[in-house]
């Protein structure tokens, strides 16, 4: 098939190429990746000395069975003149041995030296190891297949497989085996989120100084349309529109309707069941974007909306919207002037930055800081108390701007993101500060986690620090009049998950307006996962939602209550020259 013919093609590049450690593929279901590396190994094993073959896969019976039902049929199947001498029985379990039979020393066998001669055996070895970071630790390999490296489960993780087995494809600098890795894609929180880290990092439009890419691979994908079973024909070529005459198939059926035409009716009649139209898009990719799509998992947003602008936002010119930096205190002198500094490995996104005279307003009043561009957008934040916690976890801190009606720049937009946990909670406390301070915008923060909101107060900032919107001045704690922010109640929760909901039909996807302008892919993904019973990991939906919620000021105001007056009047009796009073 031609989707066969330009895979082997990219993978004979990576092979020349002596900066390549081999191709990293995201593929479609039943592409018959597995069969064509296995084909490959064995094809390289019998033509190859003194030489190992290695197959991993997201488990040990997963490999196993690689090789007993693929790679070992395909030898036992080789013609007898392509067949190297093997070792072992003719259908091994663990190890398919070129070499000569291992046999008794006999005075018969020494003195025999021209028979020895002629049984010379290729020395190679195929063979399988069971799932691990470590599996092929300081082995020397000619090939390795990387089989099912985008399921890689917990405890498991293909990052870390990968940085040891790509030492045993290399001496030194010298590149001495190539690695054929396939897969499709898990979840991304089963596998696939590595898995695309891995994909992603091997772009070959991206290298190092060396010429290489990050992780020494070249990645590949082939749309789904040039390899869809039942639109072949019979030269192996795909029928992507419908054809003017039926066409025959690779199967001997004809073939009067073209995969895209198919693809886009079953999309068309999926638009109204957002979670079967993005579990379809997994199964039958057409993009990168489609291949990596997450589970729907039952979330409560419009996944077709937040998947539109995530397709969106890959393209090249969405990308050079977001600037990537830090903020500071002019000259590290704290409570004067923040500026920003772009830096490829900073703590926040940006996707606007205001002109300079609406940066750093401050106003004010009695001795207490207040934002000066409260009018324009606010921020949400999801905060933390603890620096670290046992094992090196914990959530992350996250932060979010948002504007409303911006006369000076874009409105209802995102334009900052953070989702980060600093070695430090102060320092988290601190780049929340500063962030306020440069764009002279309040914050609406959680207050179950109070030391950043006593941050602000301390540091004479508590007139950037936002009450719950949701309730009169009058009817708040004393501690909610003493340091603002807003709790995670369920009614709380309710509000928040509705302003997100809101925010995604109007402005995320391709909406009436044209294309959505949320640029921060991290958080859309966040919002596509969200579980509203279990928010603790979903730092980024909690910050955004109160950024929202912020700029969305209400308060639901109580109802009056009248009260009934019973006014009697005195009647009087109106007969003769004066009226008298009726009792």
């Amino acid at each position: 098939r031609e989707s066969n013919r330009i895979f082997f093609i990219f993978w004979e590049a990576c092979k020349a190429d002596d900066r390549s450690y081999g191709m990293c593929y995201l593929k479609n279901r039943r592409s018959g990746f597995s069969f064509m590396s296995s084909a490959e190994s064995v094809a390289q094993a019998t033509i190859t000395s003194d030489a190992r073959f290695g197959i991993l896969s997201k488990s040990g019976s997963d490999a196993k069975k690689m090789f007993t039902d693929k790679v070992v049929p395909i030898s036992t199947n080789y013609p007898f003149f392509f067949k190297p001498i093997q070792d072992g029985m003719d259908r091994p379990k663990t190890e398919l041995a070129y070499r000569v039979p291992a046999s008794k020393l006999t005075k018969k066998s020494i003195a025999n030296t021209e028979l020895q001669q002629e049984l010379t055996g290729l020395d190679t070895t195929i063979d399988w190891k069971n799932t691990g970071d470590n599996s092929y630790d300081g082995e020397k390999l000619r090939l390795l297949v990387h089989d099912e490296s985008g399921k890689w489960e917990k405890p498991d993780n293909i990052l870390n497989s990968w940085r040891v087995t790509k030492t045993c494809l290399r001496l030194g600098r010298r590149i001495i085996g190539k690695c054929m890795m396939g897969s499709t894609s898990n979840a991304l929180d089963k596998g696939g989120g590595n898995f695309k880290k891995l994909y992603r990092d091997s772009n070959v439009t991206e290298r190092n100084a060396n010429g290489q890419t990050k992780s020494g691979m070249y990645s590949l994908f082939i749309p789904m349309e040039w390899n869809m079973e039942g639109f072949i024909d019979k030269h192996g070529m795909p029928v992507f529109r419908k054809p003017q005459r039926a066409v025959e198939g690779i199967d001997g059926m004809d073939i009067d309707v073209g995969v895209l035409d198919y693809w886009e009716n079953e999309v068309d009649s999926l638009k109204n069941d957002p979670d079967a139209l993005n579990e379809f898009y997994r199964q039958f990719p057409r993009t990168e974007n489609h291949a990596f799509r997450d589970e729907s998992k039952n979330t409560l947003f419009n996944l077709s909306r937040l998947y539109e602008q995530i397709d969106y936002n890959d393209g090249i010119e969405t990308q050079r919207v977001v600037q990537r930096g830090n903020f500071s205190w002019s000259n590290g002198k704290r409570d004067t002037e923040v500026v920003w500094t772009p830096d490829p490995k900073g703590r926040f996104y940006v996707s606007w930055i205001p002109p300079r005279e609406l940066r750093n307003r401050v106003v004010d009043k009695n001795g207490t800081k207040h934002p000066g561009n409260e009018h324009i957008g606010a921020f949400g934040c999801d905060s933390y108390d603890i620096s670290g916690t046992v094992g090196g976890g914990g959530s992350n801190g996250a932060l979010h701007g948002f504007t409303k009606i911006n006369f000076d720049g874009p409105s209802n937009y995102f334009f900052l993101e953070y989702i980060s946990r600093p070695q430090t909670a102060e320092i988290f406390y601190e780049d929340v500060l500063m962030a306020c301070v440069f764009y002279g915008m309040p914050v609406l923060a959680e207050n179950n986690k109070p030391r950043l909101l006593y941050h602000f107060k301390n540091r004479g900032y508590r007139g950037f620090s936002l009450s719950r919107p949701d309730k009169h001045k009058n009817d708040l704690s004393k501690a909610e009049r003493e340091l603002g922010g807003i709790p995670s109640s369920s009614a709380v929760i309710s509000i928040h998950a509705e302003a997100i909901e809101s925010y995604i039909e109007k402005h995320v996807g391709f909406t009436n307006e044209g294309s959505g302008n949320m640029y921060f892919t991290r958080t859309l993904l966040d919002w596509a996962n969200y579980d509203i019973n279990n928010r603790t990991k979903y730092d980024a939906t909690v910050s955004s939602g109160f950024a929202i919620m912020a700029n969305n000021r209400y308060v639901e105001q109580p109802q009056k209550v009248v009260k009934e007056i019973n006014v009697t009047f005195a009647k009087y009796n109106n007969g003769g020259i004066r009226s008298s009073i009726l009792r």
